[in-house]
């Protein structure tokens, strides 16, 4: 069995309903980095009206739709006890693409800007969760803001993307770079991201429904796909991620640098019981040997290295890594006494 063309998923029944209407309580537009090269416009959505506060930090490309099944389990199911923070990175989705070199360090501050838009400001108030590229950008805030973090939850990401000497990584990684055809480029980022196996089974996306509160559901249902890449490919689809934006990000990822001594200081600063570090064996877009080091650099109070998970345990693994992130939030408070 091979995967579909862009051409078969995109006359799925399914297809319509690949990205779910889930309401936010806020959203909207904010300029940031106005004396940084700026100004830069953020899109940004609010998903729950709880006290905890999760913010979601995309990796290269990802918008906030990307998040969906997190948005809908924290903000949707429990928005009464969770608000969920999901943005767009510059480059990405609906936030502007500007021309300029980027860095994780200034995605950072963009993400600091909002939340002092928000007025989340308090001490130890914050559940940083970011993947990948998003990641990156999650160890830069926290050196920017160590002490507004109850928890820093990092999957799947590095402290400096390194080559292992595979083969199979280092044409991955120039693959993203080469440019190719909509169908070849959703294929090598599935085989990436994504045991074959997996994608190859059939969707289990739990979907909403009409118990779902705040989400229109469409006459018929939210409906499956054949298969995981099926749906995989849809949101790539429905998503039109361009080309220059994706570089413009590649090069922050590919650029960024926490030294052993840095990480050193912000896993103190922030507090190593607060720090999760998840990384996958199954990884082919940066590799399980950076997670190990990682956690050897922040010695967190949680590691975990799990067999056969890829690149996106927020897709293959989600009801896993919800409850797990869950987990996390609720040791973050109490650890900050609520």
């Amino acid at each position: 069995m091979g995967f579909p063309s862009v051409e078969e998923v995109s006359k799925s029944p399914a297809f319509p309903t690949t990205v779910w209407k889930l309401q936010p309580h806020q959203s909207g537009l904010l300029p940031v980095a106005a004396s940084r090269g700026g100004p830069i416009n953020i899109s940004w959505e609010v998903h729950g009206t709880g006290p905890i506060k999760l913010i979601l930090i995309g990796g290269i490309s990802l918008t906030k739709f990307d998040w969906q099944p997190q948005t809908m389990y924290f903000g949707h199911e429990r928005g009464d006890k969770y608000s969920v923070l999901v943005f767009d990175n510059r480059g990405a989705g609906a936030s502007d693409r500007p021309f300029m070199r980027y860095s994780t360090s200034e995605m950072a501050h963009d993400l600091l800007e909002l939340l002092d838009h928000l007025n989340w400001v308090a001490k130890r108030e914050l559940h940083i969760s970011g993947g990948s590229m998003g990641g990156m950008i999650a160890q830069e805030f926290a050196v920017l803001a160590p002490d507004r973090i109850a928890s820093l939850n990092l999957h799947c990401t590095a402290a400096k993307l390194e080559s292992s000497g595979t083969r199979g990584e280092m044409v991955d990684r120039l693959r993203t770079l080469l440019p190719r055809s909509q169908e070849s480029e959703i294929r090598s980022v599935a085989n990436g991201c994504f045991p074959h196996e997996w994608l190859l089974a059939p969707d289990e996306a739990e979907l909403p429904d009409e118990n779902t509160p705040e989400c229109e559901v469409p006459p018929g249902g939210y409906r499956r796909f054949e298969t995981n890449y099926a749906r995989f490919a849809a949101l790539d689809i429905h998503m039109r991620r361009t080309k220059t934006g994706f570089l413009l990000q590649a090069v922050a990822g590919g650029f960024h640098l926490k030294t052993p001594e840095q990480l050193k200081q912000l896993a103190g600063r922030v507090g190593r019981e607060r720090i999760m570090v998840l990384h996958g064996t199954a990884d082919r877009m940066i590799s399980v040997d950076h997670g190990k080091k990682l956690i050897g650099y922040l010695q967190p109070s949680k590691a975990l290295i799990v067999d056969g998970l890829g690149h996106a345990p927020i897709y293959q693994l989600t009801r896993w890594f919800n409850e797990l992130l869950e987990e996390r939030c609720l040791l973050g408070e109490k650890l900050s006494g609520r």
